[in-house]
């Protein structure tokens, strides 16, 4: 039997599923979600940073009510019996598909974009609303399949926290003191793979959809990326992977002024993202339209053709035809 959409019972039980190196959402996301943490086990998590901004919270802070993580899954058995006494989850799962059944909802906590269809193929397949960590794919036909999900009514969304940074969320279609805008600039650490969708989705609420065309002239190590976008707005992107001085770093210039931000509160985007899946379950609306995201992924993957082709110019209509 299908479950209803969207969800009306008071307390949404919550599944967390999987962890891969370098990505440690499933600690932070649980936390954010129970509304507390076991300060010991929290001293020994593996991600520093997490540590960090989670213990700065005041008291109250923490906990998105009517959501609890129940569940917890990951790749390696010992990542799921730490996060679990970590963030307080009472339940670790053998395998991800076993809380089919168990939870009204699943969130896939892994930034590989190529493996999101087939972690998130059983729970779409059975009904359950899916939140998919960024980005949501990296290749055409994992977005094909997608987007037939979508079409198909399966209740699922994916976004990057950098869409709900308060830093930036002033000048969201709201640049008119800039004058026209010409100019954007982001730069990002990692990869362009998993972390080019951060800086993607740092900017597209500003400059709104309508991109043309991407041009990614850097490699695997140093990503350099000029989109051109229909309102005449050239967006620059450098994801470099050693770059972490310049995590979130944007540069807006218009005709008549220019200014810049620099992303700081983690906290804030990951709450906000999250409260947004869980108004999502209640209402069925999602935080960001599918066309939005449809088209931040052919970004992601024009970014990628663009150089594996020497850096040749890949246009947005070419990806329509997936």
């Amino acid at each position: 039997m299908t479950p209803s959409f969207p969800l009306t019972k008071p307390d949404l039980r919550l599944a967390m599923l999987g962890m891969v190196e370098g990505n440690g959402h499933p600690y932070s996301w649980s936390i954010i979600f129970n509304g507390g943490y076991d300060r010991e086990a929290l001293n020994a998590c593996p991600y520093p940073g997490i540590r960090d901004y989670i213990v700065k919270q005041p008291p109250g802070t923490l906990g998105i009510p009517g959501a609890k993580v129940t569940h917890v899954w990951t790749d390696d058995p010992a990542d799921a019996v730490s996060v679990a006494k970590v963030a307080l989850i009472p339940n670790v799962a053998k395998r991800a598909e076993d809380v089919i059944g168990e939870v009204d909802a699943v969130l896939v906590a892994t930034d590989k974009g190529f493996e999101h269809v087939e972690r998130a193929r059983p729970f779409i397949e059975a009904g359950i609303p899916v939140f998919i960590d960024k980005p949501l794919c990296d290749n055409r036909a994992d977005l094909a399949t997608f987007d037939r999900w979508v079409g198909e009514g399966k209740p699922l969304i994916s976004s990057s926290a950098m869409r709900f940074a308060k830093e930036y969320v002033p000048y969201h279609k709201a640049t008119h003191a800039l004058g026209q805008l010409r100019h954007v600039g982001v730069s990002m650490a990692k990869s362009w793979e998993a972390y080019g969708i951060h800086a993607l989705e740092s900017v597209y609420p500003i400059t709104g959809p309508g991109y043309v065309s991407v041009q990614n002239v850097g490699d695997a190590e140093s990503n350099v990326v000029h989109l051109r976008h229909r309102d005449g707005i050239d967006v620059v992107i450098q994801v470099t992977r050693d770059m972490y001085g310049a995590f979130g770093m944007l540069t807006l210039a218009g005709t008549s002024a220019g200014l810049q931000l620099k992303f700081g509160d983690t906290y804030h985007a990951f709450k906000t993202q999250l409260v947004g899946f869980v108004d999502y379950l209640r209402t069925g609306v999602p935080p960001v339209p599918w066309a939005e995201t449809r088209e931040l992924m052919q970004l992601v993957i024009a970014g990628i053709e663009s150089r594996e082709q020497g850096g040749r110019k890949v246009f947005l209509s070419e990806l329509e035809q997936l």
